[in-house]
């Protein structure tokens, strides 16, 4: 079960949600028979507590969702994008443990 302060975002919402959002977000590109995706949501949501009002936190899942992951080339997941300004400023693939995930976002806030 993920946090409440992690959203789930579509190719319909990721403009909106993603691109023109005031915070930095963080997209983690996923699905749901992925095992390193599920290894890592646990300290998603704890830094989704921790960095609320820094970034949003989303989630998109691959198999629901075609067109983002096809524009912005996901070929691996979990891959994790940071956007800011409605840029992409920082992409990570595979699983991370939370000092890394921590570590990577910090340093792209």
């Amino acid at each position: 079960m993920s946090s409440d302060l992690i959203k789930h975002i579509s190719d319909a919402s990721f403009e909106a949600d993603v691109l023109n959002a005031n915070l930095p977000v963080l997209v983690d590109f996923w699905a749901e028979w992925c095992g390193p995706c599920k290894m890592i949501a646990p300290a998603l949501d704890a830094l989704a507590g921790e960095l609320n009002g820094q970034v949003l936190i989303t989630k998109m899942n691959v198999d629901d969702n075609r067109d983002v992951p096809a524009r912005f080339g996901i070929r691996g997941i979990p891959t994790l994008m940071i956007f800011k300004g409605g840029d992409l400023a920082a992409t990570k693939v595979g699983a991370l443990n939370k000092a890394q995930l921590t570590d990577f976002i910090k340093s792209n806030l």
